[in-house]
């Protein structure tokens, strides 16, 4: 039995993932609806519901875009892996100050890249113009990233094209 549901917005689009209880009380409340219920019956001496699996709000929730946290790990996802100086991917990957902190350089998204080690020694403690590199493409703030962070490595099979996992593999989107 799966105990969490996904809660998606009036218009379809995904909002969070949510406990059970949370969601029978926006059922109840009459603030959502379910669009799939799983096999499993929730019986009361007066009432009877199959579980939810999946609800919608019956309302539009309009949420801010979070800003994306400067780390690390976000400024590999931005970059997909891949080494703005040399275009590697299957190398141990870090990341690089363009301008080094040594010079000024700042730890701001405009100014941090994915490196592999090999390019990252070559350039040392230069600009890339100084170390004979070139980068890719220029650095910039990512406006999201979109994923929802999932608890679990099993999911439902009908969460997927509210999650925008089919062409993912799931693991693939716990791990990022």
């Amino acid at each position: 039995m799966y105990s969490d549901v996904v809660g998606v917005n009036f218009t379809y689009d995904s909002l969070n993932v949510t406990t059970f209880q949370r969601a029978v009380k926006l059922l109840f409340a009459g603030k959502a609806e379910a669009i799939h219920s799983q096999d499993r019956v929730l019986c009361s001496t007066s009432f009877e519901m199959r579980m939810p699996s999946i609800i919608r709000m019956l309302y539009y929730i309009k949420r801010p875009r979070q800003k994306v946290a400067l780390t690390k790990k976000n400024v590999l996802i931005r970059d997909d892996h891949i080494c703005q100086y040399c275009g590697e991917r299957d190398r141990i990957m870090t990341v690089d100050h363009v301008i080094p902190r040594s010079r000024g350089g700042t730890s701001t998204w405009e100014n941090l890249v994915c490196s592999c080690m090999r390019c990252n020694n070559r350039k040392n403690n230069r600009t890339p113009q100084e170390a004979n590199l070139s980068l890719r493409r220029k650095p910039r703030q990512p406006k999201y990233i979109p994923w929802i962070q999932i608890k679990r490595n099993t999911l439902p099979d009908e969460w997927g094209k509210f999650l925008f996992l089919y062409n993912v593999s799931i693991e693939e989107r716990i791990e990022a």
